[in-house]
């Protein structure tokens, strides 16, 4: 089979792999070396400061000895096979990068004959990397669970980033779908990996030449859509691993229909608002201090599809605000709709110099279309907002509403009978009188994640 026909299949089958952000990093170009994820900033996607960078995502093998029921590449689907051979695969990534294709690697693979020996093929792909090419880039590798410690450890000293898939959200789910899979093999190894990211920091200290290993952290992908398990159940189980294996990231997938199993849904699109609102909860956990109990309780175990959890959040706690931002604390600023991370800090370093205004708020880029609901400016409110709940419910979903092509296929829309309380004027355009497009603050948000 000819190099490109190998790529453009293995390249496909690995589009269901979700790839992280290299941030963490600090690999450093040394003198005769190529590439490096200091200076340009290695990620697929966006990096924290909102460039797009450009990852080679391909499998080693897309052949696997394994059933997983919800995954493409299992081996009772009758699909096109391929492999690369290590030298393959280095060469393939190190032409790419001279041609300016990518600036980076990430790496997963197949289950081929068993773990071990799938491993040892990845390791075989970075040792000609960091060796012989002398590339210094970013690579992500995803470890195979079940395979020997030594290859583990071999792995996380040869790339940036490490990751082992959790797939599914419950033990129950992984044993009727994936049999071949123990969660013991799964977490065991995130284990491992915690303990000797956390040793190596220590090394590091001591020895200044000691060989870092995996310096960009490791992450977990989940599936989501696959199994009827509820938002809360998912959320718990990510601030669990979080706070038990300390990861940088978890990844949601939205499960795609790749398989006729009775218990995987079929014939339905991907749950992409479900993922969607599920990162939104997750950064909440992660950045703003709140915890999954706060976010979904178990009355409400999944997420609005019309708000935003932070807003979801704020409207069933009504009790705690408003907030006047010339008083709040940090803490306070946090968990209000429409204020980020970097406002907050914008308002407490503004507020020094004199009490802050409605409009100082604006040129602080804080989202008013939200935050107007729950604060105040010195002890009064925003001029038209009531603070009321369905005032506050309707103007937040208003867009949605009324939208409906936009809306989810299972949500119909909202029905009132009575007329909708104009938006404030800020909400409308002068000229025309309608909702304007989203300003360059919101699109900053979606790229950084700030609610």
């Amino acid at each position: 089979m000819e190099l490109l026909d190998k790529l453009r299949i293995l390249a496909d089958s690995a589009k269901y792999d979700a790839a992280c952000t290299s941030s963490g990093s600090n690999r450093k170009a040394g003198e005769g070396t190529l590439g490096g994820t200091v200076g340009g900033g290695i990620c697929h996607s966006f990096s924290a400061d909102g460039r797009c960078i450009s990852l080679l995502k391909v499998l080693m093998t897309n052949s696997c000895v394994y059933d997983c029921q919800y995954c493409v590449n299992r081996c009772s689907n009758d699909i096109p096979r391929a492999t690369f051979t290590p030298e393959e695969l280095a060469q393939l990534t190190i032409e790419f990068y001279r041609r300016n294709y990518i600036e980076g690697l990430f790496l997963s693979s197949g289950v081929l004959k068993n773990p071990d020996y799938a491993m040892e093929r990845m390791c075989r792909v970075l040792e000609l990397l960091r060796g012989p090419y002398r590339f210094g880039g970013y690579i992500h590798a995803k470890a195979i669970p079940g395979c020997s410690p030594e290859l583990m450890d071999k792995l996380g000293r040869l790339c940036d980033r490490m990751s082992i898939n959790i797939e599914l959200p419950s033990e129950r789910s992984l044993n009727q779908l994936a049999p071949d899979k123990k969660k013991e093999n799964i977490l065991g190894p995130m284990g491992g990996i915690r303990d000797r990211i956390r040793a190596n920091k220590e090394e590091l200290t001591v020895y200044r030449h000691a060989q870092p290993f995996a310096p960009a952290g490791q992450s977990t992908q989940m599936i989501i859509g696959a199994t009827p398990d509820t938002d809360r159940q998912i959320l718990m189980l990510s601030q669990g691993l979080y706070r038990k294996y300390a990861l940088r990231r978890v990844f949601y997938s939205a499960y795609i229909p790749v398989g006729n199993h009775a218990l995987l849904p079929r014939d339905q699109p991907p749950p992409l608002l479900r993922e969607h609102r599920l990162y939104q909860a997750d950064w909440l956990i992660r950045k703003y201090g709140f915890q999954a109990e706060e976010v979904l309780d178990e009355q409400h175990p999944s997420l609005d599809p019309l708000l935003d959890p932070k807003c979801h959040w704020a409207i069933h706690h009504l009790d705690q605000f408003p907030i006047d931002v010339n008083r709040a604390d940090r803490e306070q600023l946090l968990r209000t709709p429409g204020i980020g991370l970097k406002s907050t800090e914008r308002i407490l370093a503004a507020r020094r110099l004199g009490p802050l205004t409605f409009e100082d708020l604006k040129k602080l880029r804080v989202v008013l279309k939200r935050a107007v609901y729950f604060i105040t400016c010195s002890g009064k409110m925003y001029r038209g907002v009531k603070f009321d709940y369905p005032f506050i419910y309707q103007n937040l979903t208003a867009d949605v509403r009324r939208r409906p092509g936009e809306l989810p296929a299972d949500i119909p829309p909202q029905l009132s009978l009575f007329e909708a309380p104009p938006p404030p004027d800020f909400l409308l355009s002068p000229a025309a009188g309608h909702r304007t497009l989203p300003g360059r603050e919101e699109v900053a948000a979606c790229q950084t994640g700030e609610i």
